[in-house]
């Protein structure tokens, strides 16, 4: 005798999650993968790291690392914006901050970040797979380019040379924390962050908002017309 009709099967496809599951457990388990996707990167390097091992860290299938990030490069992504957000963020509503205090404001804010050891552990992951690997360092600079220096370049305005003067000030940033956690090099590593604020922020204001330098005057440091113009003194027999 039935009993009524059979219920249908609950098994679940491999691959892709029922978007139920997706949407309930996305933040933690997002948040799950790009941890552990910072710890693969940091140890192995860009490119030793892999989805595979990605998800062995995460201790979820491979499936999910593609579904909620895709490749490799875009896991890579993902944990280079999760890592500098506390500085993109704060940039995002830096609206209230004088353009002339802006310098000091965002030196401030950047240092904060790296000083921080939460914070600073993955950018360290990241800076470092971006220093070895071309695909990672490239896209470590789109990043940089659309979310930080872009938005530099908009609180500066419409000079001319708003985007070089973004770039720049980014430079002295970047370039310090590259000397002062990666590569180590002192006293710049052991100086007291408070000092480093003092230093960097007149240099940062400078390039944000100093005059441009007068080139009116300047030599002309074309390659070529150096090489020729050297050539000719070291041939000639006077």
């Amino acid at each position: 005798m039935s009993s009524g009709p059979t219920p249908p099967a609950t098994g679940r496809r491999r691959g892709r999650p029922p978007r139920a599951e997706a949407a309930d457990g996305s933040p933690a388990t997002r948040d799950l993968i790009l941890a552990a996707a910072r710890e693969e990167f940091a140890e192995r390097g860009y490119d030793r790291a892999s989805i595979r091992g990605i998800a062995r860290v995460a201790g979820v299938n491979q499936a999910l690392v593609h579904h909620y990030f895709g490749t490799k490069e875009q896991v890579f992504g993902a944990a280079v914006a999760a890592a500098a957000a506390p500085a993109t963020d704060n940039l995002a509503h830096s609206a209230d901050v004088p353009l002339d205090q802006f310098g000091r404001w965002f030196t401030g804010v950047f240092l904060q970040v790296w000083e921080n050891p939460v914070t600073r552990a993955p950018l360290l992951a990241i800076a470092r797979s971006a220093i070895t690997n071309d695909t990672a360092a490239g896209i470590f600079r789109g990043f940089l380019g659309a979310r930080l220096v872009s938005r530099i370049t908009e609180r500066i305005g419409d000079a001319p040379d708003a985007r070089l003067r973004a770039e720049l000030a980014a430079a002295q940033l970047v370039g310090t924390m590259l000397l002062r956690y990666i590569l180590r090099v002192e006293p710049l590593a052991s100086a007291d962050a408070s000092e480093l604020i003092d230093r960097l922020a007149p240099a940062v204001q400078h390039h944000l908002t100093g005059p441009a330098p007068d080139r009116g005057g300047a030599p002309d440091y074309d390659a070529g017309t150096d090489s020729s113009s050297a050539g000719g003194s070291v041939g000639s027999g006077s």
